[in-house]
C-alpha cells in the first residue's frame, strides 16, 4: 500500500510516499503511513506587501489496518521562519479541514494485486495571507509512526515522519507555485524484475528541476498524543505540538553497510534514479521494505527556488503476474514455448487461452511460412499451412506495452495422419473373456502407444488385450493411439454384450431351519441384471423374478430350488439344485410354576415343562442363574418381582422363549398379647409383639394410655416393651385395663395401625 509523509531538510520541501503491501515477508500496517505537501500562489497584495497561499495536504494511510486513522476534522499544522543561518523561529499553528477520503488504485494492472493490498487517502486544504519576508517559510506537520516491518533503517515503528514544504524569499516574490509530482509510486514493485517508474514532477511556472535521492526525516514518538507544559520530551509523542516541536528534524538511520541514502535497496543493476528525467530504474534482488526518500530542487534562471522531498515505501515481493501468454497445445517446452502437432491435417487452430482476458488489449501472431512472416490480430487464429514440416511462430499480448505484455514462442509441426481402428471377437451368449485386435494403420511413423478404454477406470495399454465384462450392456471401447511423432488419433465402437452366465454361482442365507424360515438367495452370477428375464422356482410352489430375491418358507418339508436365466437377446441357462432347503416345524416354549406367589416364608417354586417340537430346554432366572431340568424345582434368595425365561430348541438351533414372572412378597407377622404380669417372677414381665418383622418394618411408634386418658408410655422401638410402671420406672401402676395404639409401615409401603387394650395383673 502507498503512503504519503512530508517533511522539511535543508530548506527543501519534503513529501514523504511510503509504500506498503501485505507480502512475504508479513507487514505490519498499522499507522498513518506517508503524505505530502505543496501550494500554489493566490497572489501578491503590494499594499501590504504579502503573497497569499492555498495549500494542499495528502496524507497516507492503510486502510485495512486496525491502527491511527486519519486526524479529523482537522490536522495541527506549523508554520516557521527560518532565517540564513538556518535558525527556525516559530510563526503559528493553525487547523486545516479534511475535505476528502478516497481509495488509492494500483498503477500496475499488469500485477495481481492482494486483496488485502489498500491505500487510503485524506487531502486536507488550507488558505493563508503571509508577509514577504527575507526568510523561508517552513510548513510542517509532524506525525508518527512508521511500519515496524520497513526492512533498511534503524527502529521504524519508533518514529513517524515531519510532512513539510520551504517557501524560499524568491518564491515569495514571484509567487511561485510549488512542483507536483505526476505520478503516484507503484502499489507493487515485483523482485527480480526491472523497475521503469517515472518519479518526474509537474512545475506549472516551467522552472528547471533537477532530482536525486536524500535521506529522509523522521519525527514524533509514541508516548501518545497530549503532551503537558515543561514536558521535555514533548516532541516524542503521536502529534507533537507545533509550538513546542521546531524544525529541524531528525534523520532517519539506514542500516549500514547494506543499505545508504543512495542505496536504499538491494538490486543489480542498483536501483537509481536519473537526475534530469527523474525515473528509477534498476533491478531488486531482496524481497522486504524499503524507505526511499527522492528530492526534487527547482530553479528559475539558475536561482533556487525550493527544494521538494518526497519519501515512499518500496514493497519488493515475487508477483504474480496478471497478463500470460498461453496456447491450447498438444505438449510445454517451458512457461512460453508451446508444441501444436497437426497430424494429417494441414489447416491449424490456434485456440488463445491467455489471462487475464480484461487485462489483454491487443493480440498479435506472427508465423514464418518459407521464409516469409504473415501476421494476425485477432484473438484465435485458423493457419492453413503448406505441406509437411516444422513451422515457427508467436503470439503477442499488448505488444510494446513494458512490463503489461507478454510473448508465448510456438513450434507447428505437420506430420502425416495415422488411422485407429481395432477388431473384436467373442462367443455372444456365453461370458468370458473377449479379444482385441489393433488394426490401425500409419504410413510414415511407428504407432509406439495404445490404451483402450473398456468402461470407468477400465484400461489397457496393450496393442492386442483380453478382456472381461463383469456386467452386460452397450458396451462404448476406445483405442487411442499415438506415433513417434505425436500424433494421435482415437476410435470408439459399440459392443453388445447380453450373454447369460457361464456359471449360476448362488449363495443362500441359510440352508435349513424352523418354519417360517427366512432365506436371501443371494446370485453372484455375472453378468445379468434388470434387463434379464429372471425366473426362480422355490419348491413349495412359489417363483420369483428377482435377480436375489428374499423368500419366506412358511411350512415344514425339503424344498428343490430352480432358476432359469434368459438374456435379452434369447441366450439361456438354468440350474437345479436338489432338496436344497429345510424347513422343520418350530418349536414352542410354555410352562407351569406353582404356587403362583411367594414369600418370605414360602420361597420355592416347582417349574414343570409344556413345550412341544423341542429337543432342548433350559430356564434362565433373573437373567443370571441358568438351569438345563426340563422339570425343576428353584428357590429364591429374596422377595420382589423375578423374571423366569424358558428356551426350548431344536437340534438344528431352532429355538422359541416364553417369559414369564412371580411375585415374592415380604410379609409381617406381629402379634400383641391382651395381659400380661409385671410381678418379678420372670415371665410376662412387659407388654411387647412378638413375630417377624424386625427386617421388614419402618417407622414404628406404641403409645399406650390408662382409663383416663393419660400417656402412660410410649416407644419407637418395635423390641422394647411396657413393664407398667410410669416416669421412666419410677411409678408403679395399678392393675386393671388400658389402651394402645401402634402404628408402623409394612413392606411395600403399606400403612398399618393396631388399637386394643391390655390388661395389667399384678
Amino acid at each position: 500500500m502507498l503512503y504519503l509523509y512530508p517533511v522539511i531538510m535543508n530548506n527543501k520541501l519534503l513529501y514523504i510516499f511510503v509504500f506498503f503491501l501485505s507480502i512475504t515477508p508479513q507487514i505490519y500496517s498499522k499507522h498513518i503511513i506517508g503524505g505530502e505537501i505543496f501550494y500554489t500562489c493566490l497572489g501578491v497584495n503590494s499594499a501590504t506587501n504579502s503573497v497569499r497561499f492555498k495549500f494542499t495536504m495528502n496524507i497516507y494511510r492503510d486502510c485495512s489496518s486496525d491502527g491511527a486513522g486519519f486526524d479529523s476534522p482537522t490536522a495541527r499544522v506549523g508554520i516557521y521562519k527560518k532565517d540564513d543561518s538556518g535558525l527556525y523561529n516559530y510563526i503559528l499553528t493553525d487547523n486545516w479541514k479534511l475535505i476528502n477520503i478516497e481509495v488509492v488504485k494500483s498503477n500496475n494492472p499488469c500485477v495481481i494485486q492482494p486483496p488485502s493490498v489498500c491505500v487510503e487517502k485524506g487531502t486536507y486544504e488550507y488558505e493563508v495571507a503571509l508577509p514577504i519576508i527575507t526568510g523561508t517559510y517552513v510548513v510542517a506537520y509532524q506525525r508518527c509512526c512508521r511500519n515496524e516491518s520497513i526492512t533498511n533503517i534503524l527502529t521504524p515503528g519508533s518514529f513517524g515522519a515531519a510532512y513539510t514544504v520551504e517557501i524560499s524569499p524568491e518564491a515569495q516574490k514571484v509567487c511561485n507555485n510549488s512542483p507536483t509530482f505526476k505520478n503516484f509510486p507503484p502499489i507493487i514493485i515485483c523482485n527480480n524484475q526491472p523497475i521503469d517508474f517515472d518519479h518526474a514532477a509537474i512545475d506549472q511556472d516551467g522552472d528547471q528541476i533537477k532530482y536525486e535521492f536524500c535521506t529522509p526525516y523522521h519525527a514524533g514518538g509514541q508516548r501518545g498524543s497530549a503532551q503537558l507544559p515543561g514536558d521535555e520530551n514533548a516532541c516524542d509523542g503521536v502529534t507533537p505540538d507545533p509550538s513546542r516541536c521546531l524544525p529541524p528534524f531528525r534523520y532517519v538511520i539506514f542500516k549500514a553497510p547494506l543499505f545508504s541514502t543512495q542505496m536504499p535497496l538491494a538490486g543489480n543493476p542498483v536501483v537509481s534514479i536519473d537526475n534530469t528525467s527523474g525515473f528509477i530504474t534498476g533491478i531488486p534482488t531482496l524481497e522486504g521494505q524499503y524507505v526511499i526518500g527522492v528530492c526534487i530542487k527547482e530553479y528559475r534562471n539558475g536561482v533556487l527556488l525550493s527544494v521538494v522531498q518526497r519519501d515512499f515505501q518500496f514493497n519488493v515481493f515475487n508477483c504474480t503476474k496478471a497478463i500470460q501468454a498461453s496456447i491450447s497445445s498438444d505438449s510445454i517446452v517451458s512457461n512460453d514455448k508451446y508444441i501444436i502437432n497437426a497430424c494429417g491435417d494441414n489447416t491449424v487452430n490456434l485456440i488463445n487461452t491467455s489471462t487475464i482476458e480484461s487485462n489483454i488489449k491487443r493480440y498479435d501472431w506472427e508465423f514464418i511460412i518459407n521464409g516469409q512472416t504473415k501476421t494476425f490480430n485477432t484473438k484465435n487464429v485458423s493457419l492453413t499451412l503448406p505441406g509437411l514440416g516444422k513451422y515457427k511462430g508467436y503470439l503477442y499480448l499488448n505488444k510494446g506495452d513494458g512490463q503489461c505484455s507478454d510473448t508465448s514462442e510456438i513450434d507447428i509441426n505437420v506430420f502425416p495422419g495415422i488411422s485407429a481402428e481395432f477388431q473384436y471377437s467373442f462367443d455372444s451368449c456365453t461370458a468370458g473373456s473377449i479379444q482385441f485386435n489393433d488394426d490401425s494403420k500409419s504410413s510414415m511413423s511407428n504407432i509406439i502407444s495404445w490404451k483402450y478404454n473398456f468402461e470407468t477406470n477400465q484400461n489397457s495399454n496393450l496393442q492386442n488385450p483380453q478382456f472381461e465384462f463383469k456386467t452386460p450392456g452397450i458396451k462404448d471401447i476406445k483405442l487411442l493411439i499415438r506415433d513417434n511423432n505425436g500424433c494421435k488419433d482415437s476410435i470408439t465402437k459399440q459392443l453388445r454384450y447380453f450373454p447369460v452366465p457361464a456359471l449360476i454361482v448362488l449363495d443362500p442365507s441359510i440352508f435349513n431351519g424352523c418354519q417360517p424360515l427366512d432365506v436371501l438367495f443371494r446370485n453372484l452370477s455375472y453378468p445379468i441384471d434388470s434387463s434379464y428375464s429372471i425366473q426362480w422356482e422355490f419348491g413349495d410352489g412359489n417363483t420369483s423374478n428377482a435377480i436375489s430375491p428374499f423368500y419366506t418358507y412358511q411350512s415344514e418339508g425339503i424344498f428343490t430350488v430352480h432358476l432359469n436365466i434368459t438374456s435379452p437377446i434369447g441366450c439361456k441357462t438354468s440350474i437345479t439344485y436338489p432338496n436344497w432347503i429345510s424347513v422343520l416345524k418350530s418349536p414352542n416354549a410354555d410352562f407351569d410354576f406353582t404356587p403362583e406367589k411367594l414369600s418370605n416364608f414360602n420361597n420355592t417354586i416347582t417349574l414343570s415343562d409344556q413345550s412341544s417340537n423341542s429337543e432342548l430346554h433350559k430356564y434362565i432366572f433373573d437373567d443370571k442363574i441358568t438351569r438345563f431340568e426340563r422339570n425343576l424345582n428353584y428357590s429364591f434368595s429374596d422377595t420382589g418381582i423375578h423374571k423366569i425365561t424358558q428356551i426350548v430348541s431344536r437340534l438344528n438351533s431352532c429355538s422359541d422363549t416364553l417369559i414369564q414372572y412371580i411375585d415374592m412378597e415380604p410379609v409381617v407377622t406381629y402379634f400383641i398379647p391382651n395381659a400380661y404380669t409385671p410381678n418379678g417372677d420372670g415371665n410376662n414381665e412387659q407388654f411387647y409383639g412378638i413375630g417377624k418383622f424386625w427386617e421388614w418394618m419402618s417407622e414404628f411408634r406404641m403409645v399406650i394410655w390408662d382409663r383416663w386418658g393419660g400417656k402412660v408410655f410410649e416407644t419407637i422401638d418395635p423390641n422394647k416393651g411396657w413393664n407398667g410402671r410410669y416416669d421412666n420406672g419410677s411409678i408403679e401402676l395399678e392393675p386393671g385395663v388400658y389402651v394402645y395404639q401402634i402404628q408402623y409401615i409394612a413392606p411395600r409401603n403399606k400403612n398399618v395401625i393396631l388399637k386394643g387394650f391390655v390388661n395389667l395383673i399384678r
